[in-house]
């Protein structure tokens, strides 16, 4: 599951597994395993320098979640992290939430209503 995970976040970010190697400090070809499950077991030392590397947390690249929903995480880590850097601080961002969860619910409502057609 973590292979799977890393590679879809890899991708998703763009890089190629020498880019992250060099920003997380591992060896290509230890990601490379790692992707191809050949080590299904990293330390938590080398999850918290990938998960650092790709900007989500570790939680993200251990979770068994379908590769949509890992995506999804992202956009969001991503979105909240573009408010913070315009200064908007925690309290302000929780007061967002509900238009957040608003948009979320509504893009959930229409993909129902596809499937329903």
């Amino acid at each position: 599951m973590i292979g799977k995970n890393l590679k879809k976040i890899r991708l998703v970010r763009g890089l190629s597994l020498s880019e992250l190697a060099e920003k997380s400090s591992i060896s290509k070809s230890y990601l490379s395993n790692i992707e191809r499950n050949l080590n299904e077991n990293p330390s938590i030392q080398v999850l918290e320098r990938i998960s650092k590397a790709l900007h989500v947390d570790i939680q993200t690249l251990v979770d068994n979640k379908t590769s949509t929903n890992v995506e999804m995480d992202i956009e969001w880590m991503d979105f909240i992290e573009e408010l913070r850097k315009f200064g908007n601080e925690k309290e302000k961002i929780q007061e967002l939430r509900s238009i957040i969860e608003f948009i979320k619910w509504r893009k959930e409502v229409s993909s129902t209503d596809r499937d329903l057609d």
